[in-house]
């Protein structure tokens, strides 16, 4: 994504609105039911030892894709997971057309074949493109991704936002899947009360999150996003995206959101959105909560190391991380794949906490 595309898309949002219908609201966290609208569901751990799949922007349906599902798949038979996170951008390039698009197929269940355990599924800003693939503009279309979890065994989405705790009952850990592709749009909606950064769906979004976090008996809150506050990455940090010194259209309001509702209240925030892998380590903002990006499951792109203090990053290696957790640690391991011999290689592991 350049700077003259976000400019472009910046002004076509400004002469012309793009209207979208209210989304579904959020899911509190529930004990997980077995069948969801007549479809079984890969059932969620109810131990407290976990190991976690953390992939993101992975949903291209190519090769580089397959290879790095097929490293998993292969690390995944010698050590199981227990559940797995995709950090949105599930459908490239564009996203679904509806809940019954064969890109779900050819993009999320064909690859991932095998790992036949819950994804927690988070929504990126090519699940809602518009204009231009990625644009974020039609936020629409990501509740085809919503109403997709009614067909799946693998892919968990309630709702855009929403909260897991595992096990359900003394949870060791509850994630918060957010939803900020209102307010990370490069086609911002600026002529929709409902989407804006002051309007509905933001402000029960964050009134949620807020009660969310104060209520839960989790050891481990982990917040889930696509868009980071933090990269190293070429989109850079929430505020600054993209070096495009326009208001909002930079991420101004992300910057405000993770710094009033997530920062210091979740011991890790794990994001997409940069295509490359990132352990980094806490600023002052950041208030104690870790970064962390795993973006590079099917593409990969360059970066500015310099950035941000980090513990690893690579912008050159396809790959995925994996996240032990249990009641009194967490394990963090990264793991790159050459797609010509789709094997995982353990580049990185460290105790995080």
């Amino acid at each position: 994504m350049t700077v003259d595309r976000r400019g472009f898309l910046a002004g076509a949002a400004a002469a012309a609105g793009v209207t979208t219908l209210a989304a579904a609201g959020p899911a509190w966290a529930a004990p997980v039911p077995a069948v969801a609208d007549g479809v079984p569901k890969f059932p969620f751990p109810t131990g407290t030892d976990l190991r976690i799949l953390v992939t993101g922007d992975a949903g291209t349906g190519a090769r580089p894709q397959w290879a790095v599902a097929d490293a998993a798949r292969a690390l995944h038979a010698r050590q199981p997971f227990s559940l797995a996170l995709g950090l949105g951008d599930n459908v490239y390039e564009s996203g679904p057309w509806a809940d019954d698009d064969a890109q779900f197929k050819a993009k999320f269940e064909d690859p991932n074949n095998g790992l036949d355990i819950p994804w927690i599924m988070v929504q990126g800003n090519h699940d809602n493109s518009s204009i231009l693939p990625g644009d974020g503009g039609w936020l629409l279309r990501g509740d085809h991704e919503v109403a997709y979890h009614a067909r799946s065994a693998r892919w968990w989405m309630p709702s855009r936002y929403y909260s897991v705790r595992i096990p359900h009952e003394q949870p060791i850990v509850e994630f918060f899947i957010l939803d900020l592709n209102p307010i990370a749009a490069y086609l911002p909606p600026l002529f929709n009360e409902y989407w804006s950064a002051g309007g509905t769906f933001m402000t029960e979004q964050a009134a949620w999150l807020d009660r969310a976090l104060a209520e839960s008996p989790a050891k481990w809150k982990i917040a889930l996003t696509h868009h980071p506050y933090l990269s190293n990455g070429s989109h850079g940090n929430a505020g600054e995206y993209d070096g495009v010194p326009i208001d909002l259209v930079n991420g101004s309001e992300v910057k405000k959101f993770f710094e009033a509702h997530v920062l210091g209240r979740c011991q890790f925030l794990l994001s997409g959105h940069d295509h490359n892998l990132q352990v980094l380590e806490p600023t002052t903002d950041c208030k104690g909560t870790r970064q962390i990006i795993s973006g590079a499951a099917a593409k990969t792109s360059s970066g500015h190391p310099d950035r941000n203090p980090a513990l690893f990053q690579t912008f050159t290696d396809l790959g995925f991380m994996v996240l032990d957790l249990n009641p009194s640690s967490a394990d963090l391991g990264v793991y790159t794949v050459d797609p010509s011999n789709p094997q995982p290689v353990n580049v990185f592991q460290r105790r995080l906490a």
